[in-house]
C-alpha cells in the first residue's frame, strides 16, 4: 500500500510541479504528517526533490528529472479502459488502480499533450445513468467481476420475472456490460448464452471449474445482437390512436394540422400501452384494439368516480 502511494506522490510531483503538502494529502487521501514522512522516504531513496517554504512554496522535483516508473500493472491497465467511467471502476474494485493509472499515463505524455488531456477532463464529463432511476444495489458485483476475470464458473441464485421467480443455475460468466447505469452479466449455461441483471442476483457461489468462452464469441458482438433482438421483440403489435397536436409532439408523430391526427403506433403489450397512453391524458384517444380502448375507458371511469365530489 505505501509503495503504491510513494509512486503516486512521485508522479503527482512530476505531473504538476510545485505542490504543497496539503494538496498532496488531499489528493492521496492521507494526513499532511504522512506526506512529510513519504517525502522523507523518497529523499532517502535518492529521488531529487526539495521543499520551498512560504506562501508560494511546496515540494517539487529538481528541474529535468523524470521518473521511468510509468509502466502499468495489470489492474491499472484494466482500470485504464474504464477511465471514462470512474464510478464503474470503483464498483469493480479498481478505483485506486484507476487513479494510479491516470497518473502514469499523464507522466508518460509530452507536456503539451498532458495539458490537452487535463483540459478535456475539466470540460467533458460522461454521466451514464438515466435521470430518474436510482443507483441499483449490486452487492454481488465484485464477486461476479472476480469470476469474469478468473474465468471460473459460478452457481447463481437469481430472481426473474416469471415463475419460478427464484432459480439456481450453474453458469460460466463471459463478461459484464454496463448499460444506462445498470450492470448485466453475459454468461453461458444449460440453455446457451443468456443475459442476467446483476442487481437481481440473490447469491453467488464460486466454483473451481475453469472454462473458456466459445470459439468466436465476442462480448461486443453478442451485446449488439442481444439489443437488436430485444428491440425486435419489444414492439410486436400496434394501436390506432388519435392525437392532439401536443400528443403528436410528445409521441414524436408529425401532426396532420391544427386538429386531431390519426396514426398507428407500435406497442409492446396491452398492459404496457395502457400505462403509456394514460401518461398522455386528454391528448390521446385510443381507437383500436378494442381491448386496449376498453382498458383505458375503464381506468378513466374509475378515476372520474374517485374524484367526483372532491373539492
Amino acid at each position: 500500500m505505501r509503495a503504491s502511494r510513494l509512486v503516486a506522490l512521485l508522479l503527482l510531483l512530476q505531473n504538476r510541479g510545485r505542490t504543497t503538502a496539503r494538496q498532496l494529502a488531499e489528493e492521496l487521501g492521507v494526513s499532511v504528517r504522512t506526506v512529510y514522512r513519504d517525502v522523507e522516504a523518497l529523499g532517502a531513496a535518492g529521488i531529487p526533490l526539495y521543499g520551498e517554504a512560504g506562501h508560494a512554496g511546496g515540494y517539487r522535483l529538481v528541474d529535468g528529472y523524470r521518473t521511468r516508473l510509468t509502466g502499468l500493472t495489470a489492474d491499472e491497465a484494466q482500470a485504464a479502459f474504464l477511465a471514462a467511467l470512474p464510478g464503474a471502476a470503483a464498483a469493480l474494485g479498481l478505483g485506486e488502480a484507476l487513479a494510479t493509472a491516470r497518473l502514469k499515463l499523464r507522466a508518460a505524455l509530452p507536456a503539451e499533450l498532458r495539458e490537452h488531456a487535463e483540459l478535456i477532463q475539466e470540460r467533458f464529463l460522461l454521466d451514464a445513468p438515466g435521470w430518474y432511476g436510482g443507483a441499483d444495489r449490486v452487492p454481488h458485483l465484485t464477486a461476479v467481476a472476480a469470476a469474469v476475470w478468473a474465468r471460473r464458473a459460478v452457481v447463481l441464485r437469481y430472481r426473474r420475472w416469471r415463475a419460478p421467480e427464484e432459480i439456481e443455475r450453474r453458469v460460466e460468466p463471459y463478461g459484464l456490460v454496463l448499460k444506462a447505469g445498470r450492470w448485466y452479466l453475459v454468461a453461458g449455461g444449460p440453455s446457451g448464452v443468456r443475459t442476467y441483471r446483476v442487481d437481481q442476483i440473490l447469491g453467488i457461489r464460486p466454483l473451481e471449474d475453469e472454462f473458456a468462452a466459445p470459439d468466436g464469441f465476442r462480448l461486443a458482438g453478442y451485446w449488439k445482437d442481444h439489443l437488436a433482438g430485444f428491440r425486435a421483440r419489444l414492439h410486436t403489435a400496434e394501436a390506432l390512436v388519435r392525437l392532439t397536436p401536443e400528443g403528436a409532439r410528445r409521441l414524436g408523430v408529425a401532426p396532420a394540422g391544427d386538429g386531431w391526427t390519426e396514426t398507428r403506433v407500435p406497442i409492446e403489450s396491452i398492459d404496457h400501452a395502457h400505462r403509456e397512453f394514460l401518461r398522455l391524458g386528454t391528448d390521446v384517444e385510443v381507437v383500436a384494439p378494442a381491448e386496449l380502448r376498453d382498458r383505458v375507458a375503464e381506468t378513466v371511469r374509475t378515476l372520474a368516480a374517485r374524484y367526483e365530489g372532491r373539492p
